[in-house]
């Protein structure tokens, strides 16, 4: 399976954990976050970037998860109320850090705040398996200039 992330070049020649709090890990913990499709991780980063669009300064990395890869998933319905969101990382995290700690799976399937039926992907860089885990492709990306614009307007 392919997934993708979008991130400065300077942090993309290999899946270098930023450990900065997120939905799904609290700050120190040694994750990688990825979308299932380009189109969640261009959402995803907007979203995150509050409008401010690209530049020249982006990758898309294209990364593939082996057949063999154990993964836990956690599905939108089995989440309380209020888990996506957009400042309240409180319902997530809790299960996000246990899943890390465990250690049981390389990676953690979780839906999308933004669109929930889509899924994004959590990877422990400290997991055994996470070796499997292979960043196979680098390009660059800049999103159409519209956008932004859209964003930025309403």
């Amino acid at each position: 399976m392919r997934v993708f992330r979008i991130a400065y070049k300077a942090y993309t020649q290999d899946l270098t954990p930023s450990k900065a709090n997120g939905r799904w890990a609290a700050a120190g913990k040694a994750v990688v976050y990825a979308a299932g499709s380009v189109a969640l991780a261009v959402l995803e980063n907007l979203v995150r970037r509050k409008g401010e669009g690209f530049n020249d300064d982006y990758n898309i990395m294209v990364i593939d998860l082996p057949p063999s890869l154990k993964v836990q998933t956690i599905t939108a319905d089995q989440l309380p109320a209020g888990w996506n969101d957009i400042l309240d990382y409180s319902k997530c995290q809790p299960l996000g850090n246990r899943w890390y700690d465990e250690g049981k799976y390389p990676v953690l399937k979780v839906p999308s705040a933004i669109v929930p039926r889509e899924f994004n992907y959590v990877f422990n860089t400290n997991h055994p398996d996470f070796n499997k885990v292979k960043l196979v492709e680098v390009t660059g990306f800049i999103p159409d200039p519209r956008i932004e614009e859209l964003l930025k307007s309403g």
